[in-house]
């Protein structure tokens, strides 16, 4: 009883240390380990105890919870980068008893109405989150004290989680190895942020986390909090559209009228107004500031600089003088603090992906803070592609600036993408077959032949903001006049754009290999999908027949020219998959009732029959050969020099591996060209017209160009019969297929016996009457039992994007 009552005497003297200061506004040391912080929440940190006490004094009041890393693992496998954020969530404060409750209210669920029961109706109807319980620990004058300190020593961001979805061990947190971090723990008057360094414990499993941790027994992170002042009320949330280029944020309003829809869609967006709205050309109120990281090293900075500076040329067009501004982050500012929107250079053992996310207010969607997150190695990878182009070492020289130039020229196009994001914009993977029409494609380097054989490299990447990156912009962020009808003069915007040709097509028609959009691709180029093929073809093949030892520096081991080599060997991998698309394929667009696009309409049979042709150039030898004088080049890997996932893989050990490299090329364009949704699509547009390409008449011409073939050269023709082979595997693979039309199994099996008559009557000797036996005998033995046939896989292609898994 004694203990209880001398414990209960240390708490009340204690906390009597606190109640004096609840009134003083500073942020200083209160007394011996005591700093107190004034801000939107006032809080204490206690160094005695590496605890922080918050101050309450904001009851059922919504504000902004955001956490997010400021310190990150460095994988981009794993995915837990420096600078990431989590969700943006309302919350407030609600008392209960003794404790104070922190809520997330359920937003996705509303009664936008006048009707305070009908409110409450659909507030009760769904769940809402509880956050933390805190025990509030002292009051005066409707202020609480608490002991927030187990709020934020948590995993917010999951990355134990993360660590176990990716196979990499089973962590938990150890709060005997983690600590506040006071040097990003700050105070403001409409935001308070917190930083806390976090050590997860565990046992490894994955090389992933092994290989970016000193020791992975102990993965430590810091994560970010931050509780923010919400927006006021004078933010006017636009219609989201469709065709607008931008992504909805939405939620269900239940006081809508029957005969309209209850799911309510809106633009994400900066706030953004004109001082005159009249004005043809009028100063923003408040410009959109962006800030890059100063951490970006020259010359990537200026090139970022310069491309983020794209954007203003987009809100000129739409009526607003310097009203987007990218500048250098002040010092000592904190990238996560909500009052920046930064563009932050991130660095990962691997060459990864480049993100821009944003915080935004879940009520309205009106965007808080942008935040861009752009890979350091991305730029290696571009100048690694110009170095394979053209041999820039030749005779000890080092005469590489037009790979450099050509390396910052995609910085500054990844620049304006990624803060496009940052500002509301959707991928626009159509623009590439439009004018390069916009900064928001995924853009793969365009080249050209001279006259005198070499390559044009002047060309590779835009340098300035698109046609359709305007339309966005003015369809976000134009300020009408008064008295002008905003969904009219919305609606003028995206038919202008039709008008003018412009096309915007997105993520789902462009990333599944199996996709139909005749327009929608991911690093490509060309108007003309099939024409840039065979140009892409025929650089690739220059740029190998003049492959030599000057495509690396003097003193640099062989084993990294064919690190060099790879891009350039896989080099037309992109215009490929663009180029299948147009097999099966469909011309559509985001059409509403009303206007003029495109509803949906059949690729012509002649544009499929072109494109075949042009995919069937990929599985010739003469093309995916690697000659035989450029073997000499590629010797088994030097010490300390070893393979990588972005090597080539061998079935020779330590020795290259042509006939792996050619195995793994025709296994893409096969995968690609006899996609059972593909094939699928090819008899249900024969059924319509037949002027279609038809599957039947597609396995013919796969069979001449292949199975068929014959070649004088022994080297030629062993890489033939490792492309047949792959042939054979891709057609066993889509006759079993359970998950198409059975007119395609139907169509395989028959095809399958006409190619064993075709090889069963082909002239052969030596070897290669063994070969052809064996792949009669393959097909023999899938005929008796297709379902148990087992695909083999080709060595694993390279990673390619992003280029710029």
């Amino acid at each position: 009883m004694k203990k209880q009552v001398f414990i209960l005497l240390f708490v009340s003297l204690y906390f009597q240390g606190f109640s004096q200061f609840f009134t003083e506004n500073s942020t200083k040391k209160i007394q011996k380990g005591i700093t107190k912080y004034q801000g939107y929440f006032t809080f204490y940190y206690d160094e005695n105890e590496d605890k922080i006490y918050l101050e309450i004094d904001k009851l059922n009041t919504d504000f902004l919870y955001v956490n997010a890393l400021s310190e990150g693992i460095g994988s981009n496998d794993i995915g837990i980068d420096r600078g990431q954020l989590g969700g943006g969530v309302v919350v407030h404060f609600k008392k209960a008893g003794n404790k104070i409750l922190l809520v997330q209210p359920n937003l996705k669920y509303r009664a936008i109405t006048n009707n305070i029961e009908e409110k409450k109706s659909v507030k009760e109807a769904f769940a809402k989150s509880v956050l933390h319980g805190f025990t509030i620990k002292e009051t005066k004058n409707n202020t609480y004290l608490v002991d927030a300190s187990s709020f934020f020593m948590r995993d917010a961001h999951g990355v134990a989680n993360t660590l176990a979805r990716n196979n990499q061990g089973n962590y938990s947190l150890d709060k005997s190895r983690s600590a506040f971090n006071l040097e990003r723990t700050k105070a403001f008057p409409k935001n308070v942020e917190f930083d806390v360094l976090l050590t997860f414990k565990g046992k490894p499993k994955g090389y992933n986390i092994r290989s970016v941790t000193p020791d992975a027994t102990a993965v430590s992170v810091n994560q970010h909090h931050s509780f923010v002042e919400l927006p006021d009320n004078n933010y006017k949330p636009r219609s989201f559209d469709t065709r607008s280029g931008g992504y909805a944020m939405s939620y269900l309003d239940y006081a809508t009228p029957v005969n309209e829809s209850i799911t309510k869609r809106f633009i994400y967006r900066h706030r953004l107004e004109k001082k005159n709205p009249n004005a043809k050309i009028s100063e923003a109120k408040e410009p959109i500031i962006y800030y890059l990281d100063r951490g970006t090293p020259e010359p990537v900075r200026s090139a970022l600089l310069d491309g983020g500076r794209w954007w203003n040329q987009a809100f000129e067009a739409a009526g607003y003088k310097d009203a987007f501004q990218f500048k250098m982050l002040p010092e000592n500012a904190d990238p996560l603090d909500v009052r920046y929107n930064v563009v932050q250079w991130v660095h990962r053992s691997t060459r990864g992906w480049s993100y821009g996310a944003s915080i935004s207010d879940p009520r309205t969607g009106e965007i808080i803070k942008g935040h861009v997150s752009l890979g350091s190695l991305r730029i290696r990878q571009d100048f690694l592609i110009a170095q394979a182009l053209q041999a820039p070492y030749a005779n000890n020289n080092a005469n590489d600036d037009f790979a450099l130039q050509m390396a910052l020229a995609r910085i500054r196009q990844l620049s304006a993408h990624e803060i496009g994001h940052t500002l509301g914009f959707a991928h626009n993977f159509a623009a590439s077959t439009n004018n390069r029409s916009s900064v928001m494609d995924y853009p793969h380097p365009k080249f050209s032949l001279k006259e005198d054989g070499s390559i044009n490299f002047s060309d590779a990447y835009d340098t300035k903001i698109g046609a359709w990156d305007k339309v966005t912009v003015a369809y976000f962020y134009q300020d009408f006049p008064e008295g002008k009808n905003e969904a009219e003069e919305l609606n003028l915007i995206l038919e202008s754009a039709t008008k003018k040709g412009l096309k915007y097509l997105s993520d789902q028609d462009a990333r599944s290999q199996g996709s139909a959009s005749s327009a929608a691709h991911l690093w490509d180029n060309g108007g003309n999908i099939h024409d840039e093929l065979y140009n892409i073809l025929k650089i690739r093949k220059k740029a190998i027949a003049n492959f030599s030892a000057d495509n690396i520096k003097t003193k640099q081991p062989y084993s990294v020219l064919e690190d060099v080599f790879v891009p350039l060997y896989f080099f037309h991998r992109y215009q490929t998959e663009a180029t299948t698309k147009l097999i099966g394929g469909l011309e559509y667009s985001y059409a509403v009732k009303g206007d003029n696009q495109t509803i949906v309409k059949r690729v012509s049979g002649t544009t499929e029959r072109i494109a075949l042709q042009a995919v069937l150039q990929t599985l010739n030898v003469n093309e995916v050969a690697i000659p035989e004088e450029k073997l000499a080049l590629f010797p088994p890997r030097a010490m300390g020099f070893g393979r990588t996932r972005e090597s080539f893989k061998s079935k020779l050990g330590v020795a290259f591996d042509a006939f792996s490299a050619v195995e793994t090329a025709a296994e893409m364009s096969l995968n690609l060209l006899l996609n059972p949704q593909r094939m699928s699509r090819l008899i249900a547009h024969k059924s319509l017209s037949e002027s279609q390409l038809g599957l039947e008449e597609l396995i013919d011409e796969l069979t001449n160009k292949t199975i068929k073939k014959t070649h004088k050269n022994k080297y030629y023709q062993e890489l033939q019969n490792v492309i047949n082979t792959k042939v054979l595997e891709q057609l066993f693979y889509l006759g079993a297929n359970k998950s198409q039309y059975q007119q395609v199994n139907a169509i395989v099996l028959y095809k399958l016996n006409d190619i064993k008559e075709i090889l069963e009557n082909k002239k052969s000797n030596g070897v290669q009457i063994i070969y052809n036996k064996a792949m009669v005998n393959m097909i023999e033995v899938y005929l008796k039992n297709p379902n148990s046939h087992k695909k083999t896989l080709a060595p694993q292609i390279p990673d390619g994007s992003p280029i710029g898994n």
